[in-house]
């Protein structure tokens, strides 16, 4: 286990604490200059942060309730997590703390009735609250990290519980939004916070899976070379085509899969359809795309070399499938 820890923690980079850094950073931005003035809510752990330090004493602040509510599930989390997320989670957590303080009680910033940028404008704040502390948590999970202990939670109980990641947060949140209401006695605060919620999980996919994100297609079709060879003559990408057979027609036909950009799909279609009308094809979202048309020399293989390329891109990495459960 000590191994473990110690090649987890040299695996360490630079540039990952970097970004990690001003990812802390502008979340506590977004937190405490648009949520918290306004008694919105955060999501997860933060959020359960945010209302606690709503009903404890003064002393008991913010920042110092995310260090102790955070730190201990990253501990927890360490076996399954690794030494490498857990350092950088728990780093994470302590810049967004110590900026939030510094934020609140150091700089001369007026955080303690209204937003001092939105004012008490409820959905200003929801919506820029929820994207600016959307932008710092995709930021930390696209590096390496995480803001939230709620991540490691759902990944430990949901299984138990028979649940989805996703579900269980969705459940989890819904059930601090119902406490939320019941403690301030009013429901309007809650509903702005799912809209905060919202806002912020959109922002998590845009960083984390990009905001050009490309499309994977599947065609069906009789007349594979010479869809390939169109396709492969515009857009000069790689090709994989499957044997298949139609269940109803008991006929031999070729699945393509190919990947284009969302400013491609129309053009593929007409590609496809003017060569074979009944093509069918059927588009999915595609993350991440890590390229394997290559030569031996490391330079690009030219159409004309290779007009069907038999490898695929990895298309998901395992945060990102985490993420998508997230989000439903």
């Amino acid at each position: 286990m000590t191994n473990k820890i110690l090649n987890g923690i040299r695996k360490i980079k630079p540039l990952n604490i970097l970004v990690l850094t001003l990812a802390g950073i502008i979340n506590a931005f977004g937190v405490t200059l648009f949520l918290a003035p306004v008694k919105l809510y955060d999501s997860g752990i933060s959020g359960t942060s945010m209302l606690i330090s709503q009903v404890t004493p003064e002393w008991c602040s913010l920042s110092l309730i995310l260090i102790v509510l955070n730190i201990p599930i990253f501990l927890f989390g360490l076996k399954r997590e690794g030494a490498s997320f857990t350092f950088y989670s728990i780093y994470t957590v302590i810049i967004y703390s110590v900026s939030a303080y510094l934020i609140t009680d150091v700089l001369p910033i007026d955080v303690s009735l209204v937003s001092p940028l939105a004012g008490t404008d409820l959905f200003l704040c929801a919506i820029f609250g929820g994207v600016i502390s959307g932008c710092g948590s995709g930021l930390a999970l696209r590096f390496g990290g995480a803001m939230d202990g709620m991540e490691i939670i759902a990944v430990v109980f949901a299984k138990k519980l028979n649940l989805s990641i996703g579900t269980f947060v969705m459940i989890f949140n819904v059930i601090l939004y119902i406490i939320c209401g019941l403690v301030i006695n009013s429901w309007v605060l809650p509903l702005y916070s799912i809209v905060t919620y919202a806002a912020a999980l959109k922002t998590i996919d845009f960083i984390i899976e990009g905001f050009n994100r490309s499309k994977a297609a599947f065609i069906i079709t009789t007349k594979p070379n010479e869809v390939c060879k169109a396709l492969s003559d515009t857009f000069e990408n790689g090709i994989t085509t499957v044997d298949a057979k139609g269940y109803y027609s008991d006929s031999k036909k070729t699945m393509i899969y190919y990947v284009v950009n969302r400013f491609q799909v129309g053009k593929m279609k007409t590609i496809v359809h003017n060569i074979d009308p009944k093509a069918y094809i059927s588009l999915n979202d595609v993350a991440d795309i890590f390229p394997a048309n290559k030569n031996d020399n490391g330079s690009k293989s030219s159409a004309n070399e290779n007009p069907i390329n038999t490898e695929t891109p990895t298309l998901e990495e395992e945060i990102k499938s985490d993420l998508s459960e997230k989000l439903g």
